[in-house]
């Protein structure tokens, strides 16, 4: 019948934790199945005496019962069984306490029978057999490895011949020289010496060039070694031709300088309004001079008779002519505008006081109202339009030319 490790209560053949406090049982199964192997069968006490012979004749003493094996208790016990045994107890506590958290606690056991007192007299008197413990494991002794066969040699390359050690002899002292110090490591040299004995610098120390000004370093003033002469000459050559050639281009470019300069100026300042002091005409319809396209009126106009027919503008004193307006038609009403042929191609010329001549096709559109054109000339003292082209021409309908305008630079 098992019996619990911890707690001590018996437990029937087949169960495997104690019904007490879950202990697992397997470990004392282990246990007591090992000496029970172990020990020899004993020999059955004797009988206990009645009831009446234990009551009238003294106890003695009994004695002790041999040990079934003499050596098993005189050795020792071994420390690997008692490590063995803390071993299995700490496993069987930590199976137990799983198993209670588990299974449901377990019912009280059925009460025992009274039992004989003369049994229990006898089971008093008669000493318990000791569990014999388990035999101690033999030590097993430390395995030697087996040595490894010796390998083959193997060829290696041979040795670096080891070079003597140097012999440190007496070196003599350096003569004394003395002479003006290096420039660069302060050793003295001799006077006859050009480079210095311990650094090689040169002992001829000259000046530094001064510093050159900064159009000296541009081209074509920039100095350069060359050989077969310094390049003076040449750098003169280049000088002069650059020079003329500056010359050259501002003569010819002058007057598109002077033309863009005086464009600015146009551009930048105002314009005023003037008027001509003598208009003629090469030829005029009765009744609509020539001085009729120069009186400020928009609604009276110069009747030229047939194309090619011109009208002259003359002022008294030279002006910059910025620009003219034109006015072409009978009058502005656009119900009396197309009543007479519209001039759409004119030829301008304006001459200068040093006696230029400036020529200029100006294209008109066909339709009421002013038309300014952009002329930019100087020192103008004449001007005259000539008709190429008109529109609306017929019998009995003349090139009506309503208004010139001219407005000067102030």
């Amino acid at each position: 019948m098992p019996v619990c490790p911890d707690c001590g209560t018996a437990n029937g053949e087949g169960d495997d934790f104690c019904g007490n406090c879950g202990a697992y049982l397997g470990w004392s199964r282990t246990a007591a199945a090992a000496p029970a192997s172990a020990a020899p069968a004993r020999s059955e006490p004797a009988p206990a005496p009645t009831a009446a012979v234990a009551e009238t004749a003294p106890t003695a003493p009994a004695a002790p019962a041999a040990p079934a094996d003499p050596a098993a208790q005189a050795e020792p016990a071994a420390p690997e069984t008692a490590r063995t045994e803390s071993t299995w107890r700490n496993v069987s506590r930590r199976v137990t306490a799983r198993s209670r958290r588990n299974q449901p606690p377990a019912p009280d056991p059925d009460p025992a029978p009274p039992a004989d007192p003369v049994e229990e007299a006898s089971a008093q008197q008669a000493p318990e057999p000791t569990p014999a413990r388990p035999p101690a494991p033999e030590p097993v002794p430390p395995s030697t490895p087996a040595p490894d066969p010796q390998a083959d040699p193997v060829a290696v390359q041979p040795a670096k011949p080891v070079a003597p050690r140097p012999v440190v002899r007496a070196s003599a002292a350096d003569e004394v020289q003395d002479g003006p110090p290096c420039p660069r490591c302060g050793t003295p040299n001799l006077p006859a010496r050009r480079f210095c004995r311990r650094c090689a610098a040169p002992l001829a120390v000259t000046a530094p060039p001064p510093k050159l000004p900064w159009w000296r370093t541009r081209w074509p003033f920039r100095r350069r070694v060359r050989i077969g002469g310094s390049g003076n000459a040449l750098r003169r050559t280049i000088a002069l031709v650059v020079l003329a050639a500056l010359v050259v281009a501002g003569i010819l470019l002058y007057p598109v300088g002077v033309s863009a300069f005086q464009d600015v100026l146009d551009k930048v300042r105002s314009t005023a309004p003037i008027t001509p002091s003598l208009t003629s005409a090469s030829a005029a319809v009765e009744g609509h001079p020539a001085t009729a396209a120069a009186d400020g009126l928009s609604n009276t106009y110069w009747g030229a008779p047939a194309v090619g027919d011109s009208v002259s503008f003359t002022f008294r004193t030279p002006f910059r002519l910025v620009d003219l307006i034109v006015h072409t038609g009978a009058s502005a009403d656009p119900e009396h505008f197309r009543q007479q042929a519209r001039p759409l191609v004119l030829s301008l010329e304006v001459t200068a006081s040093d006696g230029e001549l400036h020529r200029k096709e100006i294209t008109l559109n066909d339709q009421p109202g002013p038309q300014t054109v952009a002329t930019g000339i100087s020192d103008v003292v004449q001007v005259k339009l000539t008709v190429r082209e008109a529109a609306g021409t017929g019998p009995g309908r003349t090139i009506a030319l309503a208004e010139v305008e001219f407005f000067k630079r102030t």
